[in-house]
């Protein structure tokens, strides 16, 4: 494979040389089978082979240690070199880890890591949290634990009382003002304390001690679009490259279903049933699976997305990345991004919610303007109470104004 970016004999017998010389093939068509430039895989090919050089001299065709990769680095200074080396090497590690040896975490690092990571486990398995619950969880907890070190340093978590969790909670909610954050830190910090009980690290479960913060859910408008502003930012969308092809085929989605970022990236070339014109959605924040109407534009574009601009690699993922490594979109920020530059293409200005929420928002909206049934709006979310739909029946001024009493004194 080294043969397709490297034609002279004497830079293929250097690049197999040293410990990384026998995985640089497998490492060049692992590159390619990513859609990395051609450009782009010759320079991390290159990276690895000064590597390789320097890891022969220093550890021969022993397994490569981190100190022998530290000592690298820092002959590269910090400038763009050694951030190419580190990607190079991330790229050799992930095909070839037997030729690295492998780090053993230290417990002295982090005090709290075998505790965070049997809370991690009881999340997961006791409390049947999904992964982004776990994160805010967690991250939390090991604040709340931060604290705790910095001021009782040498103190075990037996001897945690009521008096320092309540200075703990007026810390973590001094460094926000937002409802929601404060309500869920108090929440994180609440939860923490019950598992330390429930692990048997404390003695009385102090979680009742943490102060319910106010949080008036319904005391705002959900941020939202009008209908006209959603058809146009989807409209000025062309189809000139696979990207435009691709985006217009996630916004139709988006504003047409009301699914989730986590659900549309969990998407898969099956989910779609063709004949029926429906969508399957699975692993839902409701743990319960959906069907969602696959309207006759929307399927077009996913058609038209699918046979002219999906990007050929082997993967059951519906929406894929363009730039290498091609693959499935793992993480929520690229398509709340495509939504706002889409949106700012057609002159509108996201706020703080500006991503794929914010079409959901605008469709619950004009299903209530449309005076369909809150049960149908709910089920199409995929909403499990009926109250948390109720949040846009306050946007639909025309219905309220139907079943608002007169004012006493008023005109008849």
């Amino acid at each position: 494979m080294l043969e397709f970016y490297f034609s002279y004999r004497g830079v293929l017998k250097r690049l197999r040389s040293g410990p990384l010389g026998a995985e640089m093939d497998r490492i060049a068509a692992d590159l390619s089978s990513q859609g990395y430039k051609r450009a782009s895989a010759k320079l991390y090919l290159s990276r690895i082979a000064r590597f390789s050089y320097y890891a022969a001299a220093h550890c021969g065709s022993e397994p490569i240690n981190a100190t022998i990769v530290d000592r690298y680095l820092r002959t590269l200074g910090a400038g763009s070199p050694r951030i190419a080396a580190v990607t190079a090497l991330q790229h050799a590690r992930r095909v070839a880890p037997d030729r690295f040896v492998k780090a053993v975490a230290s417990v002295d690092d982090d005090p709290d890591a075998a505790l965070l990571s049997s809370f991690s486990e009881y999340l997961s398995k006791v409390r049947g949290l999904e992964a982004k619950s776990r994160d805010g969880a967690l991250l939390g907890a090991r604040r709340f634990l931060q604290w705790f070190r910095i001021r009782h340093p040498g103190q075990d978590l037996g001897t945690l009382t009521a008096q320092h969790v309540l200075a703990a909670v007026e810390h973590q909610l001094s460094l926000s003002a937002a409802y929601g954050t404060r309500t869920a830190a108090t929440s994180y910090i609440r939860t923490l304390l019950h598992f330390l009980h429930w692990a048997g690290h404390h003695h009385r479960d102090l979680s009742p001690v943490v102060p319910r913060t106010p949080h008036w859910r319904l005391a705002h408008l959900p941020p939202r679009l009008s209908w006209s502003e959603v058809r146009g930012a989807i409209d000025a969308i062309g189809r000139a490259t696979p990207i435009d092809v691709r985006d217009r085929a996630i916004l139709l989605l988006l504003a047409t279903t009301g699914i989730r970022n986590g659900e549309l990236r969990a998407l898969q070339l099956q989910d779609v049933d063709w004949r029926a014109g429906e969508v399957f959605i699975r692993h839902t924040k409701g743990k319960r699976d959906r069907v969602a109407p696959l309207l006759e534009e929307a399927g077009a574009a996913l058609a038209d997305y699918i046979l002219r601009a999906r990007p050929k690699v082997d993967s059951a993922n519906l929406f894929l990345t363009f730039t290498a490594p091609v693959g499935p979109i793992k993480f929520a920020a690229p398509v709340s991004r495509i939504v706002r530059k889409r949106l700012r293409c057609s002159g509108i200005e996201p706020g703080r919610v500006g991503g794929a929420h914010l079409l959901r928002h605008s469709l619950a909206t004009e299903l209530v303007e449309q005076r369909r049934p809150i049960n149908e709006i709910a089920d199409l979310l995929g909403h499990r109470s009926i109250n948390t739909t109720a949040l846009y029946v306050k946007v639909a001024t025309s219905q309220l104004a139907d079943v608002a009493l007169p004012f006493p004194g008023g005109a008849a």
